[in-house]
């Protein structure tokens, strides 16, 4: 019997604030055989929520294609703000091989879902990761410049600006983004990003601040971290906020120990770490490894590592 395929996603809907609205549109892709729904983590400051989404790759792009049309249906861009960066209400829609399935499938999903995106709902879509038609627009950031408002007047203006147009415009689409709904970002990649909030001892953000700034990449600090400052939902203490982007190469102790180190200069130090969404076992793996220094310890050893494996020979 041919081992089940599996695919991660993670999208990211412009809508945070109005409960109502996320659980409409998260409701969407509840009870789809084939996929789970692992959780929602609504944020009213970035008016956004990221979804969690595991699923054999032929339901999960139904539930994805579900989810996207709900966004698009309940959020306008005109109305929406938030902190987050974004450029539409469906904002990104990443896709990640997860098991017995590779990245060049995951790819070819990705454009077909992207798509039928184009075809059913005629919002736009850009591709990123890995379908990214040139090297820039592999990176969200990119594609994100100037946000929903900034990259609509862009297009607007430069209609008759080929080279422009060809630099930023949307890959599916008319040159434009929808008035309404914007434009979705549609990737495959080797890997998702892990969130981590390193909670600090103080209330004082600017240190938070100082912390961050030293540990993200463009400003000289790890090249596969993002960071930025901020005050987590349900607690008074600032935080180190992270997307780190491949734990492999720069695992989560050692950014940890870094942040111990810069804050105990401030006479800080940290309150503890929140991990934000999923992540893999390995990245908590590689931290007992570290601090425990784990002899001779094999995966095997894990009793759900065998239930898996179990699962996979039945």
């Amino acid at each position: 019997m041919a081992s089940k395929q599996y695919v991660h996603s993670a999208p990211n809907v412009s809508a945070g604030r109005d409960r109502a609205v996320v659980d409409a549109i998260v409701e969407s892709v509840r009870g789809i055989p084939g996929v789970r729904l692992i959780d929602c983590y609504p944020d009213a400051d970035f008016d956004r929520t990221p979804v969690e989404l595991i699923g054999e790759p032929e339901p999960l792009a139904k539930a994805l294609v579900a989810l996207a049309g709900r966004a698009y249906e309940l959020i306008d861009m005109r109305k929406q703000k938030g902190k987050h960066p974004r450029i539409g209400a469906q904002d990104t829609i990443p896709l990640f091989p997860l098991r017995n399935i590779g990245l060049d499938e995951v790819k070819d999903l990705a454009f077909r879902i992207g798509q039928e995106l184009w075809e059913k709902y005629g919002v736009p879509i850009y591709f990123a990761g890995v379908n990214a038609r040139s090297e820039e627009r592999r990176e969200i950031s990119f594609i994100r410049q100037g946000q929903y408002e900034g990259l609509k007047k862009l297009l607007e203006e430069n209609q008759d600006n080929p080279a422009l147009l060809e630099a930023r415009a949307p890959d599916l689409g008319k040159g434009l983004l929808s008035e309404k709904s914007g434009a979705t970002i549609v990737s495959a990649g080797e890997r998702n990003l892990v969130a981590v909030n390193v909670i600090l001892n103080t209330t004082d953000l600017e240190i938070a601040k100082k912390i961050a700034k030293m540990v993200r990449g463009p400003s000289g600090g790890f090249s596969t971290i993002r960071a930025v400052a901020f005050t987590p939902d349900g607690y008074e203490e600032a935080a180190v906020s992270m997307n780190m982007f491949d734990t492999d190469s720069t695992p989560l102790y050692r950014v940890v120990e870094l942040i111990r180190s810069e804050a105990a200069y401030f006479g800080v130090s940290v309150k503890g770490v929140q991990m934000s969404g999923v992540f893999p076992t390995k990245v908590l793996l590689r931290c007992a490894d570290h601090y425990l220094h784990l002899l001779d310890f094999q995966e095997h050893q894990l009793l759900e590592h065998n239930m898996l494996m179990l699962e996979e020979e039945m």
